[in-house]
């Protein structure tokens, strides 16, 4: 395994990931952490243009005929600090098998710079699986969750053995389809978001008041009148109800 990422190895699940995802000629398909290409080559049959993000210079003997295909980008960095936005053709869809190490912020950071991106086809591991579609009130739906929420809805495809990944991971996996139905959080609600989770075993309102004091009253209001208790913990609140709440307290947030 290079750099937190396994590659897999059966040509079916392949043709099934490509074929989920929907993308067409139309499409700007965005794949990150390409590895040895064998996804890339897939999705280049069937979309416009295909923009593949790999950071391992290793693996450059592996995809050299794709970057010299006028439909392949191949973009050499880390998908982290790439500036997504700056991508022509501008992506679409997004369809990867991420390595498990990045997953949640690479989706979060596309789902962020790429408003164009109406949907995700990506096989992640199946505890970030779990988590990204986790409803409030389940032990493990946190801040992630309710960030990507706000923008798209997330359900899983299908689990997927250990065996079609070379190395063999030690942790199952899954393949999500993420839409999107609206915008990004603003960055002023993501960091309430973040702020209110810091302290799971705290109530909300105190989380909120250990990362930026003076806001402890307004919190508490706002929760009431969204129907609920002054010491509510952040993991009962769904993604709406934190936009709300970073409305609610404006300059305070």
């Amino acid at each position: 395994m290079r750099l937190g990422q396994n590659f897999l190895a059966d040509p079916n699940l392949l043709e099934a990931i490509v074929r989920e995802s929907g993308v067409g000629p139309g499409d700007v398909a965005l794949e990150i952490g390409a590895g040895e290409g064998v996804l890339t080559r897939r999705l280049a049959e069937r979309a416009g243009h295909v923009h593949a993000v790999e950071i391992d210079r290793r693996l450059e003997p592996h995809l050299t005929d794709l970057a010299n295909r006028p439909e392949v980008t191949v973009h050499w960095g880390d998908a982290l600090r790439i500036d997504l936005g700056l991508l022509e053709p501008r992506p679409t869809a997004v369809i990867a098998n991420l390595p498990y190490s990045v997953a949640t912020p690479v989706i979060l950071k596309t789902v962020e710079e790429l408003p164009a991106v109406l949907s995700w086809t990506v096989m992640v591991q199946r505890e970030i699986a779990d988590r990204l579609r986790a409803a409030p009130g389940n032990r493990v739906y946190g801040a992630p969750t309710a960030v990507l929420g706000i923008a798209a809805r997330v359900r899983m495809l299908r689990t997927v053995d250990a065996a079609v990944f070379r190395p063999r991971p030690r942790v199952g996996s899954a393949v999500l389809r993420i839409e999107r139905f609206g915008p990004a959080a603003e960055p002023a609600t993501r960091q309430l978001i973040r702020d209110a989770f810091a302290h799971r075993r705290k109530s909300m309102a105190r989380s909120l008041e250990l990362a930026r004091p003076g806001r402890l009253a307004a919190v508490r209001k706002a929760l009431e009148e969204l129907g609920h208790p002054p010491d509510a913990r952040a993991e009962t609140l769904g993604p709406e109800e934190f936009v709300a709440v970073a409305a609610k307290l404006g300059n305070a947030c």
